[in-house]
């Protein structure tokens, strides 16, 4: 049975299969109707609306005060109903469907004319992918309609990984919440364009482009997209600032003895100006480190691990009141890519490379 909280927001518990079977058909009830329900995926929650819908997916703009030219994903149950949103599919995208979803990646393809451009930003793309949680294929089997989710948090924040967080920001600005306990991934899906059936990474996720080239057997090229460059963002997370704590956060790039060399003078720097400083370190430089404001997202050797602790780290500085964050760089190889992308898009021009 669904509870509200404080703010009139309902909590559908579907941390267990026993609870999810009797609360989702009330969640997708609300979606179907034009509400907005969060959900568990296992990258991050998604803030969900009929994707079909106009009116329905403008209220997900409003909730999270996001800019209405920022495209939005659609989820779906099955890769069958890929072919009802777009058009002219490549046969690599079929391919990459059967071997990755349910799971975390986007495809971004050519859009049909029905799908809203309120959902694709005004863009002549759809992204879509079908997510691998059991409480979000449960949600869109019961709804039985696409459903368009970004991340739900307000806009620019870091990305939610629990209900707590979803609602720490949106509690009584959305209809629900279906809870389904933290997520595995982290961070957000990988998003890839394949409209030409050539692969071009738009935003890195958990699907590695090392992963997709393997099951292609082609390149799998990273794009880089010019924030100055007038054009419309092709993707989620490219042209506003993402992911950023309250705090500033000052991100270090280069070798790890010179990351904490530099970390120790900003840190001394800073905390003489009366700064309550926080730290965001792996395993390895904590071993360094006496701050008490220090949270230890992993070993280096474990970026997956790393990148699924990093929203968690953020929003804790966040309820700490920290004044500044230091966080250190790690090798983009394989996950670490998608790691240090979210990391230096919180820090927006506070990057520092030591080298």
């Amino acid at each position: 049975m669904a509870r509200k909280n404080s703010s009139g927001t309902l909590i559908f518990d579907g941390r267990t299969h026993a609870t999810l079977a009797g609360e989702v058909s009330e969640a997708a009830k609300i979606l179907i109707q034009g509400g907005l329900v969060a959900f568990p995926t296992e990258t991050v929650y998604g803030l969900g609306a009929a994707a079909l819908d106009p009116h329905a997916v403008k209220q997900i703009f409003h909730a999270k005060g996001r800019p209405m030219d920022n495209p939005l994903i659609i989820h779906i149950a099955k890769a069958s109903q890929m072919q009802t949103l777009a058009q002219n599919i490549p046969s690599a995208a079929w391919t990459l469907a059967a071997h990755f979803w349910p799971g975390p990646l986007t495809l971004v393809l050519r859009k049909q004319a029905h799908v809203p451009a309120a959902t694709t930003g005004g863009l002549d793309s759809v992204a879509i992918r079908v997510p691998a949680h059991p409480a979000a294929l449960a949600l869109l089997q019961a709804a039985a309609i696409p459903v368009a989710a970004p991340s739900a948090n307000l806009s620019g924040r870091p990305s939610p990984t629990t209900a707590a967080h979803v609602l720490h920001d949106l509690a009584g600005r959305i209809d629900a919440v279906l809870d389904g306990g933290p997520c595995d991934v982290g961070v957000e899906s990988t998003v890839l364009d394949i409209r030409d059936g050539k692969p071009i990474v738009l935003r890195p996720g958990a699907v590695t482009p090392a992963q997709i080239r393997a099951v292609l057997q082609r390149d799998c090229s990273v794009a880089t997209w010019l924030q100055d460059s007038g054009d419309k963002p092709p993707s989620p997370g490219l042209k506003y600032l993402h992911y950023a704590p309250q705090a500033p956060l000052y991100l270090l790039k280069g070798a790890p003895e010179r990351q904490l060399s530099t970390l120790e003078q900003l840190q001394q720097q800073f905390q003489a100006q009366g700064k309550r400083v926080g730290l965001i370190l792996s395993a390895e430089s904590a071993t360094h480190q006496k701050a008490a404001e220090l949270v230890v997202l992993g070993h280096r050797n474990q970026p997956a691990v790393l990148a699924a602790h990093l929203y968690d780290a953020l929003r804790y500085f966040d309820e700490r009141e920290i004044d500044v964050i230091i966080a250190e760089g790690y090798s983009t190889e394989g996950m670490g890519l998608a790691l240090m992308n979210r990391l230096e898009k919180a820090a927006g021009p506070r990057v520092i490379d030591v080298g």
